[in-house]
């Protein structure tokens, strides 16, 4: 058995097709088949089912792949060591940004080029997805760091955080909405059988409006879901219905006919958080990054 048929094993079920693993792989297809082929011969199992238009690993693959996928860890992890003590950090970093991510608080790509810059060695690569998918992923292992929203104060099991934005939520109503000449804060119960528009479900920001307005004894009539906030106060101000969003966008104060009315509940806040493995980092390349953002991310006030 060898580490490149394991990593070519990998490949194919993460893409679920041999051609694409092949391009990725940078070599040829057939090489790619052969080697499966032999060490589906050596164990004596067929790992892939390839009679469906989409490659899919067996029930014997299913199981061989948490060990396939630990054992190239394992390796790169000693590479990775390696070449940290000889000043050559290498190796591949993954990151990951919940959607529509109080962009404005942090100059993420300004983060990431500056680590290239001084390790351009290390692969770095950026997904954005919604916190829920992204905190599952970094307990998985398939995200090194992730910058998620969350719907509760308090710790995420097996999981380490630190706060990067705490904001309080807004209400941003059209100018002619009978809740614009109000004064004072907006209690949760004004929002009842109104048209919301907020941020997808998943992320911190959502899961916040859902658990309090069940604790106030409805559920939120949500017509409109963008994963922009500014994308949210456009739509309020154009009165398509009241939009919950983090106070901080400015391009939300800025719109004319739109008004801002801070919730009444102290608890309706937009938090952003850096998380990783309570472990610590899978490598030297996460270490590294994880390091450098600790020094550039801003501490909320």
């Amino acid at each position: 058995m060898e580490l490149r048929q394991l990593r070519y094993f990998v490949t194919v079920v993460e893409e679920a097709n041999f051609t694409r693993a092949a391009a990725r792989l940078h070599v040829a297809q057939p090489g790619v088949s052969a080697q499966i082929g032999q060490l589906e011969r050596e164990l004596g199992q067929r790992l892939l089912d390839r009679t469906g238009r989409a490659v899919t690993p067996t029930e014997v693959g299913a199981a061989v792949l948490p060990y396939a996928r630990a054992a190239l860890a394992a390796v790169d992890a000693v590479r990775e060591t390696v070449a940290e003590f000889t000043g050559l950090l290498r190796g591949r970093v993954a990151i990951g940004i919940v959607s529509g991510a109080a962009a404005d608080a942090f100059d993420m790509a300004g983060l990431l080029a500056d680590f290239h810059a001084s390790h351009p060695e290390v692969e770095i690569a950026l997904t954005e997805d919604t916190s829920e998918r992204m905190l599952e992923a970094l307990r998985a292992g398939a995200l090194d760091i992730a910058m998620v929203g969350l719907a509760e104060a308090g710790p995420l099991p097996g999981l380490a955080l630190r706060l990067v934005v705490d904001e309080p939520l807004v209400a941003a109503v059209a100018s002619d909405d009978g809740l614009a000449s109000e004064g004072g804060d907006l209690a949760l119960s004004a929002l009842r059988g109104r048209r919301l528009i907020c941020l997808p479900r998943g992320t911190g920001v959502r899961g916040v409006l859902d658990r309090l307005c069940a604790e106030s004894g409805f559920a939120p009539h949500v017509a409109f879901e963008a994963a922009a906030p500014h994308l949210l106060a456009q739509l309020a101000a154009r009165g398509l219905g009241v939009a919950v969003l983090p106070a901080s966008p400015e391009e939300a104060a800025e719109l004319p006919g739109l008004r801002l009315r801070p919730l009444a509940d102290p608890r309706a806040r937009g938090r952003v958080a850096m998380a990783w493995h309570a472990e610590g980092p899978s490598g030297p390349a996460a270490k590294a990054l994880l390091n450098l953002l600790h020094g550039a991310l801003p501490v909320p006030e």
